[in-house]
């Protein structure tokens, strides 16, 4: 089964390994239940926002349909100061393309909250309090859009803010998350992401190690 990503530095994973991705991690953990699924095709990079990911997609020409899709996006919105009405309109665009990389299954998509940059050491001297604030009218746009559209929610922000500034789940510039904050979101996502590729996952027996 294939698998395809998308977002920005989250998806990417600035400052990790490729296999510390986490949809790197959530492939391996879907594996781990007897799921035939690949690798995925990431499609993102650090900065990018809506409209710059939407650009991105036109360039690669993913061909679907995907028996998974993720989608992680806006926080460089956020970071610009762009309108909560402009990320609307251009992630329910980006999220109606997911579906069609789905083959038209709204439940086949998976969209991950933004996570709140505020708590870490990179906004010392920032509005914590605005930053968390605006995260979470963004993350009520794209949780609303999920819904609506029959497609799938998971919220890492709650990680993200329970983790704070702790140097363990943070990269060495302070800000984007390290390796171990990415499993974390491999593991809150895995359940839908079982439940998103119906019985060729769920009720697969996990392989044994060694």
């Amino acid at each position: 089964m294939r698998f395809l990503a998308l977002g920005d530095s989250y998806t990417i994973g600035e400052g990790v390994d490729e296999s510390e991705r986490w949809p790197v991690r959530l492939a391996a953990l879907l594996r781990e239940r007897g799921a035939a699924i690949g690798d995925p095709r990431i499609i993102a990079r650090t900065g990018w926002t809506t409209d710059e990911l939407s650009a991105a997609i036109d360039e690669a020409d993913p061909r679907g349909p995907y028996a998974l899709v993720t989608l992680l996006i806006g926080v460089n919105n956020q970071y610009r100061g762009r309108s909560t009405e402009e990320y609307r309109a251009e992630f329910a665009e980006l999220l109606r393309r997911a579906i069609g990389f789905a083959g038209g299954e709204a439940s086949r998509v998976v969209v991950l909250s933004i996570p709140d940059w505020g708590v870490t050491p990179f906004a010392d001297g920032r509005d914590r309090a605005q930053i968390a604030a605006e995260i979470d009218a963004y993350n009520a746009i794209n949780r609303d859009e999920a819904r609506r559209a029959g497609a799938r929610w998971v919220d890492v922000t709650g990680q993200s803010r329970d983790a704070g500034a702790d140097v363990a789940f943070l990269v060495s510039d302070g800000l984007h998350p390290s390796g171990r904050a990415y499993a974390e979101w491999a593991r809150l996502t895995l359940p839908e992401a079982v439940e998103a590729l119906g019985p060729a996952s769920a009720g697969a027996a996990p392989r044994p190690p060694g």
